[in-house]
């Protein structure tokens, strides 16, 4: 069995790319689900994947994290990876749903979760906002924030890779974008805005726009309803698969999982820095 990607929302939950791409297993938050049963839960795909993978919004509460701690303390198993992730709502859920993809194919589970910090700078997370007043996830100057209690004013907000701001229809509107095929998932809020679909998309050279719900956590992470969100991302799995198997991989000094890049997924300890060459003594005349 594949190893089991987790989330702690529904919201992060996307229709499947293909019939083959593995389901995502909710697992709910303190205020709705016991301790007991959130142990019955996560033991159950222990059993079944024997590897599991939690998603975890970093502006996700406190008490949900303390909660997937607890959880992975109270069954002593080295065998669950917490991933964290700053993206907003509709990008982590495009996040999952790449690790859901890749989880059915050969990859290691310690590989697997340190994947989810590669692929993370591969997704172009943003939106459309009617205001950016209450915007503070994503840094904007004074100006914008004045601005943005203009009636009729629409800004383009990109979260990452890197944070930018513009003003729409004012000039020059363009976001930085890919340099390399994507497609674009875009959800509506209660804004009237086209322009993900018809102006950023043909900038980006988008090859396929999909639409779907908006998540219920975007109006909070934005600081508005007012809003279309969207996510630019690497659709295909052979290419998704090759982004990752092209990394070197290292073993964990600490848990011994495996991982990619420069930090574990499972225990989350760094790679140790190369030790620099030693000084080789002279030979004897």
């Amino acid at each position: 069995m594949p190893t089991a990607i987790a989330v702690t929302s529904p919201d992060l939950v996307l229709p499947p790319t293909d019939p083959a791409t593995p389901p995502a297993a909710v697992l709910p938050g303190p205020e709705t689900r016991s301790l007991d049963a959130a142990l019955a839960d996560v033991q159950l795909l222990l059993d079944r994947h024997g590897h599991v993978v939690v998603v975890c919004p970093a502006a996700a509460s406190p008490a949900t994290e303390q909660r997937l701690h607890t959880v992975r303390a109270l069954l002593e198993s080295d065998r669950i990876a917490i991933v964290r992730t700053a993206l907003p709502p509709l990008g982590a859920a495009v996040l999952v749903r790449q690790l859901r993809q890749l989880s059915g194919c050969d990859f290691s589970p310690g590989v697997l979760a340190s994947a989810a910090r590669l692929l993370t700078h591969y997704v172009y997370a943003g939106a459309v906002l009617g205001s950016v007043a209450k915007l503070d996830r994503v840094p904007v100057g004074l100006t914008s924030h004045v601005k943005g209690w203009l009636p009729g004013a629409q800004f383009g907000v990109l979260a990452g890779p890197v944070a930018e701001l513009v003003r729409v229809g004012s000039g020059p509107d363009a976001l930085t974008g890919p340099e390399f095929t994507t497609d674009l998932v875009l959800a509506r809020g209660q804004l009237q805005s086209d322009w993900p679909a018809t102006v950023l998309a043909p900038r980006w050279q988008v090859r396929a726009v999909q639409e779907t719900a908006l998540p219920e956590s975007s109006p909070r992470w934005w600081g508005t309803p007012k809003l279309v969100e969207f996510a630019a991302h690497l659709a295909d799995l052979p290419v998704l698969y090759q982004l990752v198997a092209s990394v070197r991989r290292e073993t964990c000094h600490w848990c011994r999982m495996e991982l990619i890049g420069d930090r574990c997924g499972f225990c989350a300890a760094p790679l140790p820095a190369a030790e620099p060459p030693r000084a080789t003594a002279p030979s004897p005349r």
